[in-house]
């Protein structure tokens, strides 16, 4: 790699993030970034080695479709913004990504530090409206480090480490500042073209703490898991479905932004915990940032509550107060592979074991029936949201039974107890965080992660406008990208109106005809915005009539290879 010799810092930094296993690099461009560009095209005649640079008109939806790819993959991306202003538009999505804590090398272009007698100082006016003091503080809080770049020769050691901080346990985001006149500099070839010298800090559980968690377990009468950020990966779904059915375990799915179990697993009890944690003696909460509503759940006293997960305590969390007489502290496919094997040289008792699984079975049976027979009811025009993800879920599993598989992305759009999906990564929910306009980007990321699999983004109507939705299908359409788009469309912020009634039970809205705040009409027509871009379009105002517009919706992205967007009418009294 001796040609690199001649190379720009900015052009450099290219070829190490490829060294790093980064293949796109989410970028929106401004005027710090002249070397980079200029150092791209050395660096292609060079015939370096390079990630695909992907031009994404808004900078929130470039950093939540790294946030996308990664949730496909299991590969940190990179994003490449402009400035503090660029770095302003993608705080929100790094928010995101900090809660959901995704790995991604995020960068950001530093207005030029000197005003003249420099290769790239100053030359256009915003070189100086854009200066700060601090610009990092605009990210420091939602990463696990951050630096500015001060030398050429800095690259391959701070990317090293930047990796290494990024994929260590609980992994997430990681923040490089880079001056343009550094990015001018030429940059010494060494350690470009190599992978990280730094190994990933990987933690696992404490083994007292196993054995303590595996025996309170095992003499649990009435055990329950709460699980919301999946079981980490298909071996953890595996482990995790066996664990809950050979032990009796019941998990519930608490605002859940991932699969921990197929829904159609017998120990699988649902999304409202409440019933079970009443009467519960063991609680094993899995990766799960609010594992139940403190207002609304009263523990017994003699429970005992582990906590487990990359960070169980969420140790960056100001304030979360939830019991936690053990923690299990590790990536969640660990922790349960090590409970699993601590609680198999135990001596359960088979005839309690064998009760509770048939009892927690029934109550299972029960609540996937009721959870269809809501749905079907939805039918309706307008419709209900429960009755768009059973229909969403009927054409997912028919086209599972082919051999395709399928992940949805949900945005305020199709709850998930309808779905009734079986697969580890078939479904992401937006983070806690409630950094809006996640869904739709993220699900082009993943597309573009798996061009072959079905991605649904399923928003509300506020959710895709914050998605930047002509930024998204602009590179949507440029990539050839047919993510199916279904925009739930009840013409208000209902999460917002939901969240005043359920803290005003008895309040003025509860009667209100209008709530202020709240009002998204007259409703925007989306499907022109898609149109623009060429995407397949419909608008469905009748229930009976959607199965068939997704079946449609469906051939277009698998024979025409083009994005979808239906256009739903949905009754405004459908909650989250």
């Amino acid at each position: 790699m001796s040609e690199l010799g001649s190379i720009t810092a900015g052009g450099a930094i290219f070829g190490k993030l490829k060294a790093l296993g980064v293949d796109y690099v989410f970028t929106n461009s401004g005027t710090d970034f002249p070397p980079i560009i200029e150092g791209l095209v050395e660096a292609r005649r060079a015939g370096i080695d390079l990630p695909i640079p992907v031009t994404v008109p808004h900078e929130h939806a470039a950093v939540s479709m790294a946030h996308g790819y990664w949730q496909i993959t299991g590969r940190p991306q990179a994003v490449l913004l402009h400035t503090n202003v660029g770095l302003a538009n993608g705080a929100t999505a790094a928010i995101n990504a900090w809660c959901d804590q995704v790995p991604m090398i995020l960068m950001s272009g530093r207005t030029p530090v000197t005003e003249h007698s420099r290769f790239g100082a100053r030359t256009v006016p915003i070189g100086w409206g854009q200066e700060m003091f601090d610009q990092e503080s605009l990210i420091r809080e939602t990463t696990k480090w951050n630096y500015e770049l001060r030398f050429a020769d800095q690259i391959a050691e701070l990317m090293d480490r930047a990796w290494a901080i990024a994929n260590s346990t609980p992994k997430g985001p990681v923040y490089l500042s880079l001056p343009r006149e550094v990015l001018c500099d030429p940059c010494p070839n060494a350690g470009l073209d190599a992978p990280s010298r730094m190994a990933p800090v990987i933690t696992a559980p404490d083994p007292d703490s196993l054995v303590r968690a595996a025996c309170a377990l095992m003499k649990a009468e009435n055990p329950l898991i709460i699980a919301q950020r999946g079981a980490g990966g298909a071996a953890g779904f595996a482990a995790l479905q066996a664990l809950c059915y050979q032990y009796a375990l019941p998990l519930s799915h608490y605002w859940s932004n991932q699969l921990a179990i197929p829904l159609s697993h017998p120990m699988q009890v649902g999304a409202d915990p409440t019933p079970w944690l009443e009467q519960a003696d063991v609680v094993l909460v899995l990766d799960a940032l609010a594992p139940w509503f403190p207002d609304k759940v009263t523990l017994r006293d003699d429970v005992t509550v582990i906590q487990a997960g990359p960070d169980p305590l969420f140790s960056r969390t100001p304030v979360r107060n939830f019991p936690a007489a053990v923690t299990l502290a590790g990536p969640v496919k660990t922790v349960i592979k090590g409970l699993a094997h601590k609680m198999a040289v135990l001596t359960p008792d088979d005839a309690k074991i064998s009760a509770r699984r048939d009892r927690i079975t029934a109550a299972s049976d029960k609540t996937r029936t009721q959870v269809v027979d809501h749905a079907k009811a939805g039918c309706a025009a307008p419709m209900s949201k429960d009755w768009v993800s059973h229909c969403l879920g009927q054409v997912i599993k028919s086209q599972t039974a082919n051999g395709r598989r399928a992940t949805v992305f949900h945005e305020l759009g199709c709850p998930l107890s309808p779905l009734d999906l079986e697969q580890p990564d078939s479904y992401f929910q937006e983070p806690h965080s409630g950094g809006l306009g996640w869904g739709l980007p993220a699900a082009i990321g993943a597309q573009m992660a798996d061009p072959d699999r079905l991605i649904f983004a399923t928003m509300g109507d506020g959710s895709y406008m914050f998605a930047n939705p002509t930024a998204c299908h602009l590179v949507a359409e440029a990539h050839e990208l047919p993510v199916i788009i279904l925009v739930l469309n009840n013409e208000e912020w209902g999460a917002v109106r939901h969240s005043v009634e359920g803290l005003y039970p008895d309040g003025a809205v509860r009667a209100a005809n209008e709530v202020p705040l709240t009002s998204l009409r007259p409703s925007p027509d989306f499907t022109q915005t898609a149109s623009a871009s060429r995407a397949y379009t419909e608008t469905v105002t009748d229930g009976a009539d959607l199965p068939s517009a997704l079946e449609r919706a469906v051939s277009v992205a698998i024979n025409e290879r083009r994005q979808v967007l239906l256009n739903i009418a949905i009754a405004r009294t459908a909650p989250h």
